[in-house]
């Protein structure tokens, strides 16, 4: 702002004190060309030590088990028959060819997400196979006995909490994502504009003690400001009469509260604002979807870090509607076709900002789903898989122990819910460690990963 101020006072200067008036327009079209190169120029500029991860929310618990399919026709015989009417068709699968993993059993993916397939093809995509919230590693005898279990397992609220904060066995009022963003926040030289960002809607994941989160949406900063930032005008007059209001002392601990956060969006609205501008045009495409928009705009938020100081940001994402307790076949696939073309396009922006080994997008959902299906759909489940991408995940391959898929067997707690063999806290340790927490700083980020055998599942 103070180089566009001085290149405007050195125009006006020039042109002198006559026809200074009647040139101010146009030479404040010149600042703001200047200006914004300027901006561009620091967006291009990304600090070489920045890093962020993007949680991608699949809310309402995603079947990945109809993602990740067996593949060889023994395989296959047994999934088709145990899943029925949900099952997807051989002959549409796309076959994958893990790097190192092998449990004597072929794989494939639906049909719907070709983008994911071949990023992890390139070794830019993993998958985490059975992995779900766990307050402590349990065995079938322990669940039949009700022993370290999570709190209302199945349940889409408390599961969802958990996957959120990685605490699986009380109440939590902090997320891991918020708990991390306290714990590295020094790292940000500007501590106005929050590093957590949420696309999504406010969220669990995000909650931390100290940083908060600041919401955005795919078409910018919603706008705050009730009028023109100007003295003229009625709008203007409401403006100035709000910012007094806000500026007043109060007595009362509410409206106080009330005041300061209501200051605090607007100062960051405004600071946010004046950024984005300067943000890359990217040449990625995009799909026309609510997902890729709001990658989309996580990519323009990334490509102006360095002008707003930050060199660690956490992003939430989410994609709706996977609760498929009917009408699966018909409601899931187009579901997958949102999230794959996203996370492509996503990775393709991560490449053209030259940010792809500095940025991992990693899934998360409420649970998986039972095995058997109710008819045309699915009820809620326990162990999942999910995918981590970007240029520092070590893809192309399976990491975790599959689950057996064999209704009744030791790792089945009924219809195939799946015991998780991986926590959440082995997954977010992982993701942490990458984002710098160093070993002795884990447990701040996640109490519980003490009670797990793998803080590092070597993704990353």
């Amino acid at each position: 702002m103070q180089t566009r101020r001085k290149f405007l006072g050195q125009c006006c200067a020039a042109v002198g004190t006559t026809g200074r008036a009647s040139a101010l327009t146009q030479l404040r079209v010149i600042a703001a060309v200047a200006g914004d190169s300027l901006d561009r120029q620091r967006a291009a500029a990304i600090a070489p030590d920045y890093k962020a991860l993007v949680c991608l929310y699949l809310q309402g618990g995603n079947d990945a088990t109809n993602v990740l399919i067996p593949g060889d026709p023994a395989g296959y015989a047994a999934y088709a028959k145990l899943r029925a009417d949900v099952a997807v068709t051989q002959s549409s699968l796309l076959p994958i060819t893990p790097r190192r993993f092998s449990d004597g059993r072929s794989w494939a993916l639906h049909a719907a997400v070709p983008e994911l397939r071949d990023l992890f093809a390139s070794g830019k995509l993993a998958v985490l196979a059975n992995v779900g919230s766990l307050a402590r590693p349990v065995t079938l005898a322990d669940y039949n006995a009700g022993r370290g279990l999570p709190l209302q397992l199945f349940s889409h609220a408390d599961q969802s909490l958990q996957w959120q904060s990685s605490i699986a066995d009380s109440p939590a009022q902090t997320g891991w994502g918020g708990r991390l963003a306290d714990l590295v926040d020094a790292q940000n030289s500007n501590s106005q504009l929050s590093m957590l960002v949420t696309l999504g809607g406010i969220n669990s994941f995000q909650r931390g003690n100290t940083v908060l989160q600041f919401a955005t949406g795919a078409g910018g900063v919603p706008n705050l400001l009730m009028g023109p930032d100007n003295p003229v005008g009625v709008r203007g007059r409401i403006y100035n009469a709000r910012d007094r209001i806000l500026a007043a002392g109060y007595s009362n601990l509410h409206s106080a509260a009330h005041a300061a956060v209501t200051k605090k969006a607007l100062d960051d609205q405004a600071l946010l604002s004046s950024a984005l501008p300067g943000a890359t045009t990217l040449k990625t495409v995009f799909p026309n979807t609510t997902t890729a928009a709001n990658l989309k705009m996580v990519a323009q938020l990334i490509s102006v870090a360095s002008s707003l100081g930050l060199k660690r940001q956490i992003f939430f994402v989410q994609l709706y509607g996977f609760d498929f307790h009917d009408d699966q076949v018909s409601g899931h696939g187009p579901l997958l076709i949102e999230l794959s073309g996203a996370m492509n396009a996503f990775y393709g922006a991560t490449v053209e900002l030259g940010v792809a080994n500095q940025v991992t997008t990693f899934t998360a959902s409420d649970f998986g789903r039972t095995y058997a299906p109710n008819a045309r759909g699915t009820d809620h489940g326990w162990g999942n898989h999910q995918f981590i991408m970007g240029g520092a995940v070590q893809g192309g391959d399976i990491y975790g122990q599959m689950m057996s898929l064999a209704v009744g067997a030791n790792d089945d707690t009924g219809r195939g819910r799946w015991i998780p063999s991986t926590s959440v806290d082995e997954y977010s340790a992982t993701l942490a460690t990458w984002f710098g927490v160093s070993a002795t700083d884990l447990p701040v980020v996640l109490p519980n990963i003490g009670r797990f055998a793998k803080p590092n599942l070597g993704f990353l």
